[in-house]
């Protein structure tokens, strides 16, 4: 049985959904994401694989400052679920600021959701832009830590 997700206002996280992996390229962080987006929701890792290339065609999600926010829209999911990877070593991302990945936010979403998937990838967005927890999230011991951090955070914004 899957562990039950936390509900942020706008994006799912499950603990089987975060993890701290390693990769050396983006295709194989893509994969990671794959994996983890299978073990935590049962979606099907090629699918998501491909979902997230497809929208990396379309432009870098190197979000800056080390951290990428791949993401995608896919059928058959109801509201966006999300998953974190950090990674043991820096990836190249080709993301604006030309610094290396070594955080990564992956998104999926419903594939007909413009504005929710929007406001997901922003409440994303916040998240990692602030100091206090990006630098909290690199220095979790562990995924648990990674994941009690994230939905504490998720919690005490939406009181």
């Amino acid at each position: 049985m899957k562990t039950p997700a936390e509900m942020t206002i706008h994006f799912a996280l499950n603990p089987d959904a975060v993890a701290i992996e390693s990769a050396a390229s983006k295709d194989e962080i893509f994969g990671k994401l794959a994996q983890r987006f299978a073990a935590a929701w049962d979606l099907e890792p090629e699918a998501v694989f491909e979902g997230l290339d497809e929208r990396e065609k379309l432009g870098s999600t190197g979000f800056g400052r080390g951290v990428a926010i791949p993401h995608a829209r896919l059928p058959g999911i109801r509201r966006p679920l999300a998953a974190l990877i950090r990674l043991k070593g820096p990836v190249d991302f080709q993301a604006a600021d030309g610094l290396a990945v070594d955080l990564v936010f992956g998104l999926v979403s419903p594939e007909n959701c413009g504005a929710t998937h929007l406001h997901a990838l922003a409440e994303i967005s916040r998240l990692v832009r602030d100091e206090r927890i990006h630098q909290a999230l690199y220095d979790a011991p562990d995924a648990e830590a990674m994941y009690a951090l994230i939905t504490n955070v998720t919690d005490r914004d939406a009181a």
